[in-house]
Order: C-alpha cells, then structure tokens, then sequence
C-alpha cells in the first residue's frame, strides 16, 4: 500500500492559508532533493549518465533551480521553456532541445544556445540545414511502431505523431554525417506514467541493440542514447512505485550484453523523467466552500479544473484527502469539483471520502507534475500561484496567483474604444 501523506499539520496549514489563501499548489524541496538524489545514485553505473528533467512537467525557475544544483539538465519543447532553464543555470548539452513540427525561430534558439537538437522527422534535416546549419551534435528520436506497445496514456507507438520509423532513422543518421554532424545520440519516448519496471528495462535495451546495429551497418558511433520520459508514480494507494534501483541494474545488465560486447563502452545513458521526480510532492491545497445535494452528493471547491485538469482531461485518478480527518472513517459519497462550466469539471467522481463541512481544507494529491503547467484561462479563471516548503520549514512563494491585468494583458481596451466610437 502507498500511504498519501501531506508534510503540513491541518493548524500549519490554516496559519499558512492567512498568509497565502486557497487554492494553490504546495511543493516539498527537501523531498525533491532527497528523491533527486536517489535517482542519480541509483544510476551512476553507468558510465555515463545525465537527467534531463522535463520542463513541461514543471516550469517554474526555482524548481529548476533545485534540480540544476542536483547535477540535472533539462529537456525543453519550447523557446520559452530554454529561457527557463538557462535562468535556472542548466547550459549548452545540459539542454535537450525536443520538439515536434518545429517552427524556423525555435530551432536557431537551440543552436544558439547550444542545445542539444532532437529530431523528430527525417524532413526536419533539411529544413534544419536551411534554417541554421547542422550541429556537431545531433539526435534523433525513434517511433518503434508495432515492434514496441505503448500504454494507456501515450496509445500505441504506430499511432504517435512522434519520431522516425527505423528505415528513417538510418537514412536520416547517413544525410547528417553527410551534412556535417559528427557525434549523435540516439531517443525514444513510448509510453506515459509507466509503472512496470521491466517496460524502462527493455526500451533501454532497445535503444542498445539499435545503436549497435548503427554502428555495425553505417560506422556511426552513438555517443547517447535517452529513454526519454515515461516512469510512473502511484496515483492510487494500492499501486506500487517503480523501483528505481531495479531499474538501474536492469539497464546495467541489459549493457554490459549488448554495449560492451560490441566494443561501443562507454555509451552514455540519459533520461527525461520528471513526474517520478516531482510528482508525488506537490499538492493544490483547496478549500470545500460549498455543498450540494441533488441526484448525487457533490462538495464544491475554490479551484477547479483549470487549476489541474488531468481528471477531468483523462478520466485520471488523484488521491484526495482532509487535514484532521485522515483517520476518520470515509463514510459519504461525493463528487468533488470545481466551478468551471462544464460538466467534466471533477477531481474525483464518485469518491468514498470522510463527511466533508464547509471550509475544510481539501488535500488533491500528486499534483506535484502536469498541475499547475498545464492550467489555463477558459471561464476567465484566473491560475493560482504555488509555494515552496523549504527544508528548514519555511515556507517561500514561487509563483504569485494571476490576476485580472494579467488575464487582460494582451488586450488592448483603448482601442476597442477607438474600434467603439468609430462603429457607431
């Protein structure tokens, strides 16, 4: 059983809530630090080895900033994203440079900042080579198809927008040695939230056995190759968390048969994990501000699912609990949403939880990756901010709530004044 615990005591929280009101999501540092570590232990038998944490997941600087002084890169889709980690001091080969249909601007950025460029078409080598040149270093990124079962979230690899089919990828490998690269690396993405151990285990290996093939028919050496993201967390309570150490040792093993025999150690091994990473310490701290008893009984919150829409987007699970009654029994039936005008707009359906008052503080779990980055403006809601725990239990505010000139910022009211008199 995964127990769901939250680092603050229901009489912190409320003093807390004074300061910083709900709804907001909450980070643990020292955890983050703590689990960040454990990674890179738990890796560092492999020769070498460098975590690209993906921005996407949590693209606030002082997270970054954490995991930069934990010796990790950054995987970005996105100028903006760049700019992020270069702020947060992650620099040149530290930055993965992962994208898809990517526009003319973003691919000079990367060059220019020294991002590692990973392609995802063979026809992005010559739209690259117009725009800005070929790199040194060069990757490319792998679509399986049918030879590798995606999973639930991420659906199967053959239906996925992403990457090259193997007959790409060593046509695409011959036109970049031809156009100039000289070190590549090698990447996959096939699943999303992936809790089988053996699944991390064998697309590393696939990644091995690909990069020996590369090197036996073309001569081209892979200096990396990256499994890409995809390592799940619990959301439920009766999952189990992946085994990171397992993992580890699996890929190790599933090297020294295929790597070192083909005589291409050192190979580096790099990743793009981020949920596994922050994922289980964040929380949106939310207040129940109303009730409602109809065909079902519902507890309304003050944040909704523009604040963390992965319920209401796939159906997923997130923990819920309620500070000062984590012992009591769950004795009600609620469906606890939120304010959006729309009918998906629930965290939980259907939830066996303790009975519930007005103003009770409500713990959404797990919330700690793909929360508050993938929130948004529908209904004019306005995105809450988030705070930090830090080790010495203080507690730091890294992002402020959105407020009405920022919704309005882009617009420009004086000449819809203009625009107004001139109608009439």
């Amino acid at each position: 059983m995964n127990r769901k615990s939250f680092p603050l005591s229901r009489e912190r929280l409320s003093e807390l809530a004074t300061r910083y009101p709900t709804p907001f999501f909450l980070y643990d540092e020292g955890a983050i630090r703590a689990n960040a570590r454990r990674l890179t232990k738990a890796f560092s038998i492999f020769p070498g080895f460098k975590e690209h944490f993906a921005v996407k997941a949590l693209p606030n600087p002082f997270i970054l900033k954490i995991l930069a002084d934990e010796g990790f890169g950054a995987d970005c889709a996105s100028i903006p994203e760049l700019v992020l980690a270069e702020k947060a001091g992650m620099q040149g080969e530290a930055l993965m440079y992962t994208s898809n249909q990517t526009p003319a601007q973003e691919f000079i950025a990367a060059k220019e900042c020294g991002a590692v460029i990973n392609l995802d078409d063979i026809t992005h080598i010559e739209y690259l080579q117009g725009v800005c040149g070929i790199p040194e270093l060069i990757s490319c990124r792998y679509n399986p198809g049918p030879l590798k079962e995606g999973n639930v979230i991420i659906g199967k690899p053959e239906e996925a927008k992403y990457g090259f089919t193997r007959d790409q990828l060593f046509a695409g490998y011959a036109r970049l040695r031809e156009l100039g690269a000289r070190r590549f690396g090698l990447h996959t993405m096939v699943a999303s939230n992936e809790l089988c151990n053996d699944y991390h285990v064998e697309t590393a290996r696939m990644l091995f056995e690909l990069a020996v093939e590369l090197k036996t028919k073309l001569g081209i050496r892979i200096e990396f190759v990256n499994i890409g993201g995809g390592a799940g967390i619990p959301y439920r309570p009766e999952q189990e968390p992946l085994d990171i150490e397992t993992i580890a040792a699996g890929m190790r093993t599933a090297y020294d048969q295929t790597i070192v025999p083909a005589g291409l150690d050192p190979l580096g091994l790099r990743m793009e994990w981020a949920r596994i990473i922050t994922g289980p310490y964040g929380w949106l701290v939310s207040r129940a501000i109303h009730k409602k008893s109809i065909y079902r009984e519902y507890v309304g919150l003050d944040s909704c699912m523009a604040d963390l829409m992965r319920p209401g987007m796939y159906g997923a699970y997130h923990h819920i609990t309620v500070p000062g009654k984590e012992t009591a029994p769950h004795t009600e039936t609620y469906d606890v949403v939120g304010s959006l005008c729309e009918n998906n707009d629930k965290f939980a359906v259907q939830r066996q939880l303790p009975h519930i008052e007005v103003g009770d503080f409500v713990i959404i779990h797990d919330a700690g990756a793909h929360g508050r980055a993938m929130g948004f403006n529908y209904n004019g809601k306005l995105r809450c901010g988030e705070l930090l725990l830090r080790p010495d239990s203080s507690v730091l505010r890294i992002r402020r709530n959105e407020t009405m000139e920022d919704y309005f910022a882009t617009l420009d009211f004086n000449s819809l004044t203009a625009f107004s008199a001139a109608s009439q």
